[in-house]
């Protein structure tokens, strides 16, 4: 019998996220849902590490599962950054959310990450 790794279910959930096929039952993970502890990072001082760690887990594990899937790098669409990937997207994303709260932030979080990979990281 073969083991499915987590790192391997979780690339083909992101897929299915990504292509727009999955459905979910509960309420959606939504881009503000995300913006919440990435912005607690840096503004508060008691829980920021924590805040820090859920944030960029987050999006570590959504762009390595893009890598995973071939979603990403050369010839893709988007090639996220190879150094300090956490932290420079995690960045970038906060800015991409705030350009246009009201609409940005009612996104789910995968799709708004995908968008701040596209306008911030685009393969040359």
């Amino acid at each position: 019998m073969k083991i499915v790794s987590t790192v391997t279910l979780g690339a083909v959930l992101l897929a299915c996220s990504v292509a727009g096929s999955a459905q979910s039952t509960g309420p959606a993970y939504k881009a503000a849902d995300l913006l919440s502890p990435c912005q607690t990072a840096d503004n508060d001082s008691r829980w920021g590490a924590a805040a820090e760690t859920e944030c960029e887990q987050y999006i570590l594990g959504y762009v390595h599962a893009l890598a995973k899937v071939g979603a990403s790098g050369p010839g893709k669409e988007v090639c996220p950054p190879a150094v300090n990937t956490a932290d420079e997207v995690r960045w970038a994303f906060m800015r991409w959310v705030h350009g246009a709260y009201t609409a940005r932030g009612a996104m789910t979080a995968p799709d708004a990450l995908m968008e701040t990979l596209k306008a911030s990281f685009p393969c040359k």
